[in-house]
């Protein structure tokens, strides 16, 4: 068995233990403390710390999340990070709200109830949880789910809500050659088993929080913003609330129905789509639509963009600039919400969250 040694947290005045064979971010999850994180894979930098005491090593990770200058500093990815002695952490990106408080990290074998095409390159996936039968989760989280036959996983975000207690809906873009995207058309089928692991991430509503919100999504970044927005919907919420959704033209739009369904229910709601390459067709759909990318749609639309709080989500091209739009405007970093969707090395899609 491995050594194991405590980790002490600052400010936060927190400690837990660690194995030697274990991350110091999995440690965190296995104990019910939700660390500031993202892509899990140290591609990003929403888990960046700073060690005041102790031994650390990392495994393989990008140096544009963390360059040989700050590992020189001290500082760590923890997603990457292993403890060989009792440590003391400065976490820089925290949320005292959920680090204690925010849903367990469950294992769950769940069975698909269907698998809808929703657009020639996006696909819908509907699982039911089975043991245990309950799946517990914030709206805008995202959880693994491990590929049939191996023990490799691919990332995914919520589409639903923790009161659809019947199933779980995620949103799969279709990528060539990705394993599991791949499986979507040949391979997974109704009644067929997956393993979920989950939840994670931090792009969730922040409780008490009175801002007008600004919600940008591209792509499968749908899920995410429409799991807030059912819960948006759900409880009522009375703030401004504007929905812009980036594709390329209107063929690729989806889920139309239910965003204006949702939208009558909330006072102060509007939803508008960029189309990059054409706009012909989106008349017919019942939507406003405008020609260009989504952030100059949003920078057009929103002059007081740096009164609201904006959730981002997509590609990584879509979220930098959307990113730079929002610097730009001068809106605070702590009214900025993210989480990338990229393709890696070895799959399709994972949640990249440099959320704060």
């Amino acid at each position: 068995m491995a050594d194991k040694h405590r980790i002490s947290f600052e400010p936060v005045d927190i400690e837990m233990e660690v194995g030697e064979d274990e991350k110091i971010l999995d440690a965190a999850f296995r104990q019910g403390i939700h660390l500031m994180h993202g892509c899990r894979e140290g591609q990003c930098s929403a888990c960046k710390s700073y060690v005041l005491d102790g031994e650390i090593q990392m495994e393989r990770y990008s140096t544009f999340a963390c360059n040989d200058a700050e590992v020189e500093e001290g500082y760590v990815l923890l997603c990457r990070a292993h403890a060989f002695s009792d440590c003391t952490i400065e976490l820089l990106n925290f949320d005292e709200e959920e680090l204690l408080n925010s849903a367990p990290l469950q294992r769950i074998r769940t069975e698909v109830v269907e698998i809808v095409e929703h657009t020639h390159d996006i696909v819908g996936l509907k699982l039911k949880p089975v043991d245990p039968p309950a799946y517990e989760f914030k709206p805008g989280q995202y959880a693994d789910l491990t590929i049939p036959g191996t023990d490799e996983h691919r990332s995914f975000s919520m589409a639903t809500i923790p009161s659809t207690a019947d199933h779980i809906e995620f949103v799969i873009k279709k990528y060539p050659g990705g394993r599991f995207s791949a499986l979507l058309d040949d391979g997974i089928a109704a009644g067929d088993t997956i393993e979920l692991t989950g939840p994670y991430g931090n792009f969730t509503l922040k409780n008490g929080h009175v801002l007008p919100l600004v919600l940008m999504a591209g792509g499968a970044g749908m899920a995410p913003v429409l799991s807030l927005l059912r819960h948006l919907s759900e409880t009522g919420d009375t703030r401004r609330i504007r929905f812009y959704y980036g594709a390329r033209t209107a063929a690729d739009l989806f889920y139309l129905d239910e965003i204006r369904a949702l939208g009558e229910r909330l006072p102060d709601f509007g939803f508008v789509v960029a189309l990059s390459e054409s706009t012909e067709g989106a008349g017919e759909l019942g939507v406003t639509a405008e020609p260009g990318m989504v952030t100059d749609v949003v920078a057009a639309r929103e002059p007081e963009l740096h009164r609201s709080e904006v959730y981002l989500c997509g590609p990584p091209p879509m979220v930098d600039a959307a990113l730079a739009l929002a610097a730009g405007q001068g809106v605070p970093d702590d009214q900025v919400f993210y989480d990338k969707f990229t393709t890696s090395v070895r799959d399709e899609q994972t949640s990249q969250g440099d959320i704060t």
